[in-house]
């Protein structure tokens, strides 16, 4: 195995750029490992992050050893640059890609520099498409420019155009440049189609498109309303998931990755390319709170105008393509080795078609956000909605396979239950809030739940709220409850129950989702600590009155963000980062936990409406 990691880059030694349609990921050593182009949920065509030598992959290093290696945005910006250091010389890369506001798409810009001294560099552009399944073919326009046509069914044709001289070697472009100090060379690669226009003159555009994407970063984070504790690493938060929402569609992923591991050499290796439902009341709260109503409405109008089960009751589905769609069949890669050896990687996800009843409180409580703070639902919309709540009503007693999407069995999940709670108590709301006509089966039902978990998921030994009906378990997710206002955060059997998770989840300021050990999940091997959990138990901690512990907890929980303040999905315990990255459900509760604590010192706990 150490010899297979020294191919790769740990997971945490990236940034990522995008443009609003898909993201790349690029690494301190300056090589771009990961793109999924030109969408989120499109093939690959660099993956050696996934399979270093069949991957692909575009790199660009200077041909000098001993180089020591910085990263950093320029401050409220998606704009990346590396940076090379030695006594002999610096260089540095500046990566971004101009989003489709700015009218453009599709192009990733890398514009090497030579700061100080003489660099020479060696430039490497290897695409594999189609999730490196397809062969392709190359071609030279000019010394500066190179076609590369994938023989897949997609036919997708990409050209890397330069300042410099550019080769074909063995099917790749490649390029070796000396430059002196002030001296810049630059490399576009963009999807080529018939509409694409011709050659231009580089310099200027590359120059002139990276002040615009400057310029626009700026802008959007200028609007962010938040004036708290912590600013920057919420504004960091904020463009990390700016850069995860679809400019076509308003959806936003997961994560932009695939088949990251949860844990090393394991199994537990999945796709996060889609959107979910259950991120929708997260996403909402976090971009009202932050003053970003333009981006909550899109996601709610994608909600509204995409998925059409919500005018079947009961289809509602808990993840859907970036359009709404339901094409998630789950397949495995095998020719692709996966990170460090960690195998199988799959794209599609298997859980698309799984029952999952605590989706339906998600999606009701983001509407409910949005049409209080945001702008008023329409009376179809509402209508739809409808449906769904008396859907909820019939079934809320169901088994499912929960948050955690187990593949070990359906179980009556306090999750799950506890979020058809929520579904039937905002739906309750938005009808007040509206003069809407109320049935008087939803109250009904609604305090049925609340009884049912109060009696049957409250383990009178143990003095907690267990994980499912009859388990002597805690689950993470119960930190939950105190959030959506079920309970409240000083009650003493929610206190207990905090105490029983920390005793049992928490190590320090890490939080397991609950024990693999435990084998209720069908699934073999283990897996980190999960950071979006530490982000939930900071704020619980923090409304309970553990004020200073919260606090601690959190700001100690900062010091595990990678060197650019990024999250993957969870962390090893030596600190690795593991899973999907950068995932955005981890961002969105930093953000919600920054903004409680904050509230809680400032004294406006109770006295801020949103």
């Amino acid at each position: 195995m150490s010899e297979n990691n020294n191919k790769y880059l740990p997971i945490e030694d990236h940034g990522i750029i995008g443009d609003l349609n898909t993201v790349a990921l690029v690494g301190l050593n300056g090589t771009i490992d990961f793109m999924c182009f030109p969408h989120f949920d499109s093939p690959s065509i660099f993956a050696s992050l996934l399979d270093a030598e069949k991957g692909g992959s575009f790199s660009i290093s200077p041909a000098h050893d001993g180089m020591k290696h910085k990263q950093l945005y320029l401050p409220d910006t998606n704009v990346l640059l590396t940076r090379f250091l030695s006594d002999e010389g610096i260089g540095e890369i500046t990566d971004f890609m101009p989003v489709e506001d700015l009218g453009h798409g599709s192009e990733l810009i890398r514009r090497v520099a030579c700061v100080h001294g003489d660099m020479t560099f060696r430039m490497h552009c290897g695409p594999r498409f189609n999730y490196a399944q397809s062969t392709h073919t190359v071609s030279q326009v000019n010394e500066n420019q190179i076609m590369f046509t994938s023989n897949g069914p997609d036919g997708m044709v990409i050209r890397l155009k330069s300042t410099v001289p550019i080769e074909i070697d063995n099917g790749d472009a490649t390029a070796t440049f000396t430059l002196t100090t002030g001296q810049k060379a630059d490399f576009i690669l963009e999807h080529f189609t018939c509409d694409t226009p011709p050659a231009y003159d580089m310099e200027a555009f590359v120059t002139c498109n990276l002040y615009a994407t400057i310029d626009y970063w700026k802008e959007w984070i200028a609007n962010c309303t938040y004036k708290g504790r912590w600013m920057e690493i919420i504004h960091r938060s904020a463009l990390v998931l700016k850069l995860m929402i679809s400019h076509k569609y308003g959806s936003m992923v997961a994560a932009p990755t695939f088949g990251l591991p949860e844990e090393l050499g394991g199994v537990r290796n999945w796709d996060y390319r889609y959107t979910w439902i259950r991120d929708a009341s997260f996403t909402v709260f976090a971009l009202l709170r932050l003053g970003y109503k333009q981006e909550a409405k899109e996601f709610v109008n994608w909600v509204d105008r995409q998925c059409d089960d919500l005018k079947d009751a009961g289809y509602l589905r808990l993840m859907y393509t970036l359009e709404g769609k339901l094409e998630l069949e789950e397949i495995e890669l095998p020719h692709l080795e996966g990170y460090r050896g960690s195998s199988p990687v799959r794209i599609g996800n298997g859980a698309h078609d799984q029952i999952q009843l605590d989706i339906y409180g998600e999606l009701l409580d983001s509407v409910y956000l949005y049409d209080k703070y945001g702008a008023p639902i329409s009376w179809d919309f509402w209508n739809d909605l409808r449906r769904q709540v008396d859907w909820v009503c019939d079934n809320w007693h169901r088994k499912d396979e929960g948050i955690w999407e187990v593949r070990g069995g359906k179980k009556h999940f306090l999750y799950s239950r506890l979020m058809c709670w929520v579904a039937i108590d905002r739906a309750i709301r938005i009808a007040k809030n509206h003069s809407y006509p109320l049935p008087n089966r939803w109250t009904e039902e609604r305090d049925s739940i609340f009884f049912s978990i109060h009696h049957e998921f409250w383990n009178e030994e143990l003095q907690c709220f267990v994980q499912y009906k009859g388990a002597d378990t805690v689950d993470a997710a119960t930190l939950l409850m105190p959030m959506v206002r079920f309970i409240s955060p000083k009650d003493p059997r929610w206190l207990s129950t905090l105490k029983r998770i920390e005793d049992r989840l928490v190590s320090d300021s890490l939080v397991f989702r609950y024990r693999t050990e435990e084998g209720f999940d069908g699934l073999a091997g283990g897996e980190g600590t999960f950071s979006m959990c530490t982000f939930w138990y900071v704020e619980c901690l923090a409304k309970s009155g553990q004020i200073d512990k919260a606090r601690l907890y959190f700001e100690k929980m900062l010091g595990y963000a990678n060197h650019l303040g990024l999250y993957a999905e969870m962390l090893g315990l030596k600190g690795d980062h593991l899973g999907n990255f950068p995932q955005a459900f981890t961002h969105l509760g930093l953000i919600t936990a920054a903004l409680s604590i904050n509230d809680i010192l400032e004294g406006q706990e109770n006295k801020r409406k949103l």
